[in-house]
């Protein structure tokens, strides 16, 4: 597969690697509502926040959405098209790496992008995410009317490039059927069965059955299709539909025959298309002035924020309540707002005041009933939390060594995902982490046991190891213990199947 070539790719590939796991720290005073943690608002950079996050939500994200800097000669202080060029990409890569494991398997992300970047994107997305799991290239409509001032082309339509995990396990939801849509069946038969829509019964698609001559209620004879089309079905079949009432002739009963699609037997929802036009997907003009009116008394503007009823369209195709949905460039608070107002979980991540300033007042307005947005639509009221997160000391020292204030939680945490790639769901009482794919995992570390002996417990004895297999329900199996050393000689945990690894130093800082 052809891949991305520019100045710095190989140091922003392993990026990734080199960023240290950080501690997500909770602030009760800035938490929303009811403080559902659920929900969770995090200030920071986000390649340090999704990092932070992966040991306990990896794999668990139903839909990323998220819309970077777009790269428009003013995403960074110097602008030198080739350089800026190349920072944006090293920019780019690692967190997509992140938010890919991040990502459930049967999860979805999608990057709003324009023309600066968009081709660029879409073959970094290749490589990250698999171009065999592509779903589309969505093309939005965010400005209605032309601008005549434009020098070539008036600039009307930014991008959505979605991709799933996993795309033989990804399932979307059907758009809604619009009252446009549905004001196309008519009952001009007075049929009993309601409104309904001629379809032609003809295709240019060639059938071996689709031949037979027709004749028609006034008597005229079709004796074939019209030229270079075929009847899309067999006449036997033709014959069936047209006894049911479902071939409609025209009132004169000499028509070329249509059949008759009912309202009342079609899909309650329509497959999405790739284009979406303003008077669906909302537009810029709506978008500001939802936030405008949400922050008039903060004296707040945005530049460019997505509409409420685009991230909407998203979370209606992508997910379904309950679900959890992960934005790392938060930016106004949209997607968090519609995820909360759609009834789905949510991630926001925002760096610097932004995340306090403006995503932590919309989303306290949210909870408060604001009716703006989509609010009326879904029929929201209020009500919700969240808890407000910041970024902690490093996991590791510069040496890859375990800070020592690091609680066992959240070294277990960190332990169990680099064994098994899972997300920890102990809650740190134990030493005993818990069972994957036939091994128990467990970790002895500030004195988790109460022991009161030298090194609190930390040290591999005999008489732990039996403790250790009792809480793991008298295990007899193979186990993975990490200590700060082990009494135990190679020969004896050979034969208790056990693998020792000693903290800090077989700690993995991945």
């Amino acid at each position: 597969m052809p891949i991305l070539e520019w100045m710095t790719r190989d140091a922003d590939i392993r990026a990734t690697g080199h960023v240290s796991y950080r501690l997500l720290q909770t602030d009760g005073s800035q938490d929303g509502g009811n403080a559902d943690p659920r929900n969770m608002l995090i200030q920071g950079d986000n390649l340090d926040a999704l990092k932070a996050l992966l040991p306990y939500y990896a794999g668990s994200v139903k839909c990323i959405y998220i819309d970077p800097p777009y790269n428009t000669k003013s995403a960074f202080e110097h602008y030198d098209d080739n350089l800026e060029h190349a920072q944006w990409l090293a920019m780019i890569y690692p967190r997509l790496v992140l938010l890919r494991d991040l990502l459930a398997e049967d999860g979805s992300i999608w990057v709003s992008i324009d023309d600066n970047e968009g081709h660029y994107l879409k073959v970094i997305m290749d490589e990250v995410f698999g171009r065999k799991h592509f779903i589309s290239n969505i093309i939005w409509q965010k400005i209605y009317t032309v601008k005549n001032s434009a020098r070539h082309f008036s600039d009307m339509h930014e991008f959505i490039l979605c991709y799933s995990k996993n795309k033989d396990k990804w399932k979307k939801n059907n758009i809604p059927r619009s009252s446009k849509q549905d004001d196309a069946y008519k009952n001009p038969d007075n049929d009993i069965r309601g409104a309904w829509k001629a379809t032609p019964i003809q295709a240019r698609n060639y059938y071996s059955k689709g031949t037979y001559s027709i004749t028609t209620p006034s008597g005229r004879l079709i004796s074939a299709p019209p030229p270079g089309t075929y009847w899309r079905m067999p006449e036997e079949k033709f014959k069936n539909l047209d006894a049911d009432n479902r071939i409609w002739w025209g009132e004169a009963g000499k028509n070329i025959p249509a059949q008759k699609r009912f309202l009342s037997e079609v899909s309650t929802g329509v497959v999405p298309a790739s284009l979406w036009l303003h008077e669906y997907a909302g537009h810029n003009a709506e978008a500001k002035n939802e936030v405008n009116s949400i922050f008039k008394d903060l004296e707040i503007s945005f530049l460019t924020p997505k509409p409420e009823r685009l991230i909407q369209r998203i979370l209606h195709i992508a997910t379904n309540p309950g679900d959890l949905v992960l934005d790392s460039f938060l930016g106004s608070g949209t997607t968090a707002a519609v995820a909360h107002k759609m009834g789905r979980r949510w991630i926001g991540i925002e760096m610097g005041d932004h995340a306090l300033t403006h995503c932590k007042p919309r989303m306290d307005k949210v909870i408060a009933g604001e009716q703006g947005g989509i609010s009326e639509a879904v029929g929201w009221q209020g009500g919700g939390g969240y808890r407000f997160c910041t970024l902690g000391a490093p996991v590791f020292d510069e040496d890859g060594r375990i800070t020592p204030d690091i609680s066992f939680p959240t070294l277990a945490a960190h332990i169990w995902f680099s064994e098994t790639g899972k997300p920890y769901e102990g809650d740190g009482a134990s030493p005993v982490l818990g069972t994957y794919e036939g091994v128990v995992y467990a970790l002895l570390y500030n004195g988790i046991l109460g022991d009161r002996k030298p090194r609190g417990g930390n040290v591999l004895t005999n008489a732990l190891l039996q403790a250790l297999r009792q809480k793991a329900g008298g295990w007899q199996g193979p186990m993975v213990i990490y200590g700060e050393s082990s009494r135990l000689g190679s020969a004896r945990l050979a034969d208790e199947q056990i693998t020792f690894r000693q903290t800090p130093y077989d700690v993995r800082a991945r």
